[in-house]
């Protein structure tokens, strides 16, 4: 019988780690090749692992909740042939010299040299791992490393991790703190003539009527993920109204027909990505990342959709390649990553790489909004509701008031490389060629 090491597989460029939601196998459990054995998730998606054998569950490495890095072993799987292990196992040689003769040394001797060579590994060991001979990811380390803390620092932080192991998460949070009592040393030392009272901060108090709950692991997650993007981007906004009269219209008396034809339901976002990709490619830095002091302009549009959940929360599916996808692609794509978001169904690999985001506050009654920009991407615009307004119309023959279907666009971008102009100009160029729809698009 061999034994078959099930790793945790690389989820992405950015993903370092994940954590086990839910195991879907026991100890004991037969298993097939591709059956799923556990659930996990990362801060991008949830997905399954799957068997790469067939065999027996033999061991489980991580209990529920435990945080597993890439490349660690998640279960050990026994088959039925003859193979060992698929990842080699380090081995400690001691190397004893040719004419030393075993049989003519007592016990306490050979015991005396094995645990020199011992203490010589652990020595080295130490020396890679820091002082304490603690284990760090390369992912905490490069941190540590940018963040400038030492080895003899990182061995002091607490870790949550398996076996006390710092995660990445531990890291970030006392580099936080290491920040906050910095710049409290620093300001009392310019300040010590002065006397200043600094808030004190008080844990909120409950009374006998509140209702208290846990956040769910998304919304940790997504109140990460927003926290980092205001603390990353110089958020700034641009507004802009557009009539969309002649959209509405279009849209009404070709929804039948595409539906008959198409077997899909068309709806105001494919139209809106339409405009939303002809704005980016005459505006190019919109599609966009910023890496240090390099901008990265991103030869493919795709193009994301915040999607509303049923628990309330959003996700990003990605439209990849959405500029070379027609009105009918464009909406396929819409209704089937729509789909299987609410679903739980989409792939890690259908949140990944978006360049640009849109989300459509109007189906919640919202007629405008700032919204957050998706890292690491510079802008996301918002759609809000469509509204009738009364409106002023100019003709040759004087103006008049009339009524009007008008929507609010609000444009958030990144200040530290898209000025106001650039901004302000690609919203603009979003509503004329929604204000300019063309009647004889062709499905």
């Amino acid at each position: 019988m061999g034994q078959y090491y099930l790793k945790l597989p690389k989820m992405g460029e950015s993903v370092a780690e994940a954590t086990v939601t839910k195991w879907l196998k026991d100890v004991g459990d037969p298993v097939s090749l591709d059956d799923p054995i556990l659930e996990i998730a990362t801060d991008k998606v949830d997905t399954d692992v799957t068997s790469e054998v067939e065999g027996v569950i033999l061991e489980k490495k991580f209990k529920e909740n435990e945080v597993v890095q890439v490349g660690e072993v998640l279960v050990v799987i026994e088959t039925k042939g003859d193979e060992k292990d698929s990842i080699g196992t380090p081995k400690i040689e001691v190397l004893v010299p040719e004419n030393s003769n075993h049989e003519n040394d007592d016990s306490e001797s050979v015991v005396t040299k094995l645990e020199e060579e011992i203490q010589i590994i652990e020595t080295t060991v130490n020396k890679t791992n820091g002082n304490s001979g603690r284990f760090y990811s390369p992912l905490v380390k490069n941190i540590a490393k940018k963040e400038e803390v030492s080895l003899e620092e990182l061995d002091k932080i607490p870790g949550t991790g398996k076996d006390h192991r710092l995660t990445k998460k531990d890291l970030l949070d006392y580099l936080k703190v290491r920040v906050n009592s910095t710049f409290q040393q620093k300001d009392q030392k310019k300040h010590k003539s002065e006397t200043i009272e600094l808030p004190t901060l008080t844990k909120p108090s409950f009374s006998g009527g509140d209702q208290i709950l846990e956040m769910s692991r998304m919304e940790k997650l997504i109140s990460s993920h927003m926290k980092s993007s205001i603390e990353t981007s110089a958020h700034v906004q641009s507004f802009i109204e557009a009539d969309v009269t002649a959209l509405w219209d279009w849209r009404e008396n070709s929804k039948a027909s595409f539906l008959k034809r198409e077997n899909e339901k068309l709806t105001f976002t494919p139209l809106f990505i339409r405009a939303i990709i002809k704005a980016l490619r005459d505006y190019p830095t919109l599609n966009s990342s910023l890496e240090g002091d390099k901008i990265i302009i991103k030869k493919d549009i795709n193009l994301g959709m915040a999607t509303a959940l049923d628990d309330g929360n959003l996700i990003v599916p990605v439209i990849k390649n959405a500029d070379h996808l027609n009105l009918v692609g464009l909406t396929k794509a819409v209704n089937d990553l729509a789909s299987r978001a609410r679903n739980n169904n989409l792939k890690p690999e259908e949140i990944q790489e978006g360049t640009y985001t849109l989300t459509n506050i109007g189906n919640f009654g919202s007629i405008m909004g700032t919204p957050i920009i998706n890292q690491p991407q510079v802008g996301i615009l918002a759609i809000g509701a469509i509204r009738k307004m009364p409106a002023v119309i100019e003709t040759p023959d004087g103006d008049f008031i009339g009524v009007r279907r008008k929507v609010i666009l609000s444009h958030s971008y990144d200040h530290r490389i898209i000025n106001g102009a650039t901004g302000g100009l690609f919203v603009k160029r979003v509503a004329e060629y929604l204000e300019n729809w063309d009647e004889t698009v062709s499905f």
